[in-house]
């Protein structure tokens, strides 16, 4: 597995977005935790999650125990794993998802994750979304805050523009890390958010990067996908899946790309990690350019 740098380390150039082992349509434990331990078995190092990442109401946290639980079971070492975090959103259980991001909240909410996952300090602990009830400047203060305490070891920020990220960069320095914004063969708004965090050294980790290939989880199975697009023609001739190619023409769009696609089962996760062994010739990406059929 390829890696790319990511706050003060290296990690897997594809991460395992472990979203759908929590949310609506989840599977049972036993599957989770073995498409957890598939994604390390296939050198995954990065695992994204968020304390709303659960299904039903009072449920709180259900994701980031999940995958404590899957590496406490797991027979290799895992020292080498970031779970990435975040905090900032809710989910009251009927299927809506809410914004709070005071200042209060992220400082409570960024604790209870850090014992929910058993570490003394999250490695990377993101703001889920900017909360137009709060200032953003207050909202990333308090990632500030959360770094000179110690309860975190890097900060980033998600759905966010580029003005957002660099008066996020001018609060929190070197202490911010990364940008995970919406990107995929069938959204691409964020290309400026995606240049400008190259230009700042920042990793970005698209979120649904398989949008227009794959369903996204939160789409149920009534969820419609493209088909006859560049990406399935080119998976064709080269014998893998679209997905593959999806990632493997996100990782080319710059270096700083680490796609965290989410998997439901084993077999995905270990599809997905196989795009960090693909290298697309000019001419396909290229033809890859093309917006996806609307």
């Amino acid at each position: 597995m390829q890696r790319r740098p990511l706050a003060d380390t290296a990690v897997s150039a594809i991460g395992l977005g472990a979203m759908p082992l929590s949310i609506e349509h989840r599977p049972d434990e036993t599957r989770a935790i073995a498409t957890i331990h598939a994604a390390l078995d296939a050198g995954v190092t990065l695992i994204d999650t968020a304390d709303s990442y659960h299904w039903h109401a009072g449920e709180v946290g259900h994701n980031e125990l999940l995958i404590a639980r899957a590496l406490a079971r797991y027979g290799g070492d895992t020292s080498g794993v970031l779970v990435a975090t975040k905090g900032g959103r809710g989910r009251p259980g009927d299927g809506s998802w809410t914004v709070t991001a005071t200042p209060e909240h992220l400082e409570q909410a960024a604790k209870a994750s850090a014992k929910r996952l058993g570490v003394e300090a999250i490695g990377l602990y993101q703001l889920h979304k900017p909360d137009p009830e709060v200032p953003w400047a207050e909202s990333v203060g308090a990632l500030r805050e959360l770094l000179d305490a110690g309860t975190i070891r890097a900060a980033g920020i998600s759905n966010v523009t580029t003005e957002q990220i660099r008066e996020a960069h001018a609060i929190l320095g070197d202490g911010l890390v990364s940008v995970q914004n919406q990107y995929s063969p069938a959204v691409r708004d964020s290309e400026p958010e995606l240049r400008l965090s190259t230009r700042l050294g920042l990793a970005f980790l698209p979120w649904s990067p398989l949008g227009g290939i794959s369903r996204s989880s939160l789409d149920g199975p009534s969820g419609t996908t493209s088909a006859g697009t560049a990406f399935h023609r080119i998976a064709d001739d080269r014998g893998v899946s679209p997905q593959q190619i999806a990632l493997a023409w996100l990782l080319a769009r710059s270096p700083a790309v680490i796609p965290v696609p989410g998997a439901g089962r084993p077999t995905s996760i270990t599809d997905s990690a196989k795009a960090t062994d693909l290298e697309l010739s000019t001419e396909e990406l290229t033809e890859l350019e093309a917006p996806l059929p609307g």
